[in-house]
């Protein structure tokens, strides 16, 4: 039974709530990405293991997604939206700690707990398509992701001024995390949203719920898992490395800042009309055209590292995993079922930052041990987006190919 009303105000509504949500709680994510590596360099003895904290937030999501997904499935969306936000604040306090008694294993502890939140905030997409009709789910979707582009700002401009009010570096950056989270999930007392199965009473459904090979067998869901996944993990892993390549060239933490927000604002800002885009020119070209995007932002960096360079990189890598993403989404969100909603959610999540996982350790690695400089090193992170370019590319032509016959 359909829980969206006529002119979609509920949806609307709780649209709304979660873009303040995303725009709030969401300044945690690009300080994060900012100084987690830097942090992490500095707690440990080995370059090559910079960029692990920001792999253990990712890793973090990766694991939660497949319990948390069935939890707002059976008990509700806020319920998921809390754990979350209490998760954050603990790995923040955790992280914090960590900095203060200079301990590498502690401070990848708190990255972990941080990666809850972060499988949290990735099912805001989902939440605004609960109540949603089919025609405004694709401008839910963008108009909620749109909410990371406060954030953008807020994040990065919010750590210029904490990550050195203390005599340790970066502590500040994790004290300000925690109070985003405390603050922030009073908001989802807000939302209107079903509160899962355990609250409604037990309908069987006419039709069995699909095995997770079956799904993986129905084009669309395998091509929108591919491509975000591919979209995702390619992004995470240039931007993983852009704070320390900045650094790294002789440029300064503060350029690092002003360079990811850029890129989150490249990210979020085309959200207001992906949507848009999407109604009109169908959903796989706009998917193709983030793809070609990020092909683009690879070229750029390999042409130079000024800071006009980095600027345009990430600009059109924010850009790119935005039509990817969003697009893959849309895809996703309508493939299956609501009863199957908790499983392939929680599989499509599992899988795509299971890869962003493996793209941020191999970010580090490339970047701080591929060659003798940061030169090579940066060269390195930016040829390694061309397999899976490939990849992407090619399972989303095999869909067009396939919805051609049918037709």
């Amino acid at each position: 039974m359909s829980l969206v009303s006529p002119n979609d105000s509920q949806a609307k509504h709780n649209v709304a709530v979660l873009v303040v949500a995303q725009a709030i709680l969401g300044g945690q994510m690009p300080i994060m990405f900012i100084v987690g590596g830097l942090a992490g360099g500095m707690l440990t003895g080995n370059p090559c293991f910079a960029t692990l904290p920001i792999s253990l937030i990712v890793f973090g999501s990766m694991t939660t997604a497949p319990w948390l997904s069935p939890l707002m499935q059976k008990y509700g969306r806020k319920t998921g939206f809390f754990v979350g936000a209490i998760a954050g604040a603990v790995g923040a306090s955790i992280s914090a700690y960590g900095l203060y008694v200079a301990s590498f294993s502690i401070f990848l502890i708190g990255a972990y707990f941080s990666g809850i939140y972060m499988s949290a905030q990735g099912f805001y997409r989902f939440a605004a398509t609960d109540t949603a009709s089919d025609n405004f789910r694709p401008k839910a979707i963008s108009y909620v992701m749109a909410g990371g582009l406060i954030s953008a700002v807020f994040g990065p401009q919010l750590n210029k001024f904490v990550q050195d009010a203390s005599v340790i570096p970066f502590l500040g950056s994790y004290i300000a995390i925690i109070g985003l989270n405390l603050v922030g999930m009073f908001l989802f007392f807000l939302l209107r949203l079903p509160n899962g199965t355990a609250h409604e009473p037990r309908v069987e459904a006419t039709v069995s719920p699909r095995s997770r090979k079956e799904l993986l067998g129905d084009p669309r869901i395998l091509v929108a898992i591919s491509c975000g996944m591919v979209a995702y993990a390619l992004m995470n892993l240039v931007m993983t490395s852009t704070p320390l390549a900045v650094v790294g060239c002789g440029l300064t933490k503060n350029n690092a800042n002003d360079i990811v927000s850029a890129h989150v604002i490249a990210m979020f800002l085309p959200s207001f009309f992906t949507g848009h885009l999407i109604n009109r020119f169908g959903v796989e070209r706009i998917m193709g055209l983030g793809l070609i995007i990020l092909a683009a932002a690879g070229l750029v960096a390999l042409s130079g590292m000024e800071i006009t360079n980095f600027f345009l990189a990430l600009i059109l890598l924010g850009l790119g995993w935005n039509f990817g993403f969003i697009g893959a989404t849309t895809l996703l969100t309508g493939a299956h079922t609501s009863y199957e909603r908790g499983r392939v959610q929680g599989m499509n999540d599992a899988i795509v930052f299971g890869c962003v996982t493996i793209a941020s350790i191999a970010s580090g690695g490339l970047m701080n041990c591929t060659g003798g400089s940061v030169v090579q090193g940066w060269a390195a992170v930016n040829y390694a987006m061309v397999p899976f370019l490939l990849l992407a590319g090619t399972a989303l032509l095999s869909l067009v190919m396939i919805k051609k016959r049918v037709i």
